[in-house]
């Protein structure tokens, strides 16, 4: 079974999932240097349902939210690393030009009963307003970690 999907991939996945009433998580990041962060966020993100599907951010998308220096893993490293994982169910690939309107259509084809968040996710606003579009829930899985983030690491790494 290839846990890595293209979001139409996907999107046939999660339809053949409700039919067996699997409950979906859906959660998303960059996940460029996974961290124990990201393991307690995939860990209690699994945890609030059957099967955790993970957005995965394209190479260009990160570039532009955390500067020229990254990603440190493209794309396709990350998805390998995540997919390793046992928690982790599926992995979407998503697209280099991923809108506010491509996240939308695709949650909305996917169906998740929840979608996943840190407490004080910055895109909490649209992850609520695509859950009321598809009556799912936007759960708090975990709350931040001090000092655990890929950007906190990169500049430990630079100090050594």
């Amino acid at each position: 079974m290839n846990k890595i999907l293209t979001p139409e991939q996907a999107v046939i996945v999660s339809n053949d999932l409700q039919k067996q009433q699997k409950k979906i998580v859906l959660a998303g990041g960059c996940f460029d240097l996974l961290h124990i962060g990201h393991i307690h966020f995939l860990e209690q993100a699994k945890k609030a349902g059957d099967i955790l599907f993970v957005l995965l951010e394209h190479d260009a998308t990160i570039k532009k939210l955390k500067g020229d220096n990254r990603p440190i893993n493209t794309q396709e490293d990350r998805a390998k690393i995540l997919a390793a994982l046992t928690i982790v169910d599926y992995v979407i690939m998503l697209p280099e030009n991923a809108d506010n309107s491509f996240y939308d259509d695709l949650v909305i084809q996917l169906k998740p009963a929840i979608i996943a968040a840190t407490q004080g996710d910055p895109n909490r606003h649209h992850k609520e307003r695509q859950a009321k579009e598809i009556g799912a829930t936007v759960v708090d899985v975990i709350t931040p970690i001090t000092n655990q983030s890929t950007t906190h690491l990169i500049s430990v790494l630079k100090e050594i």
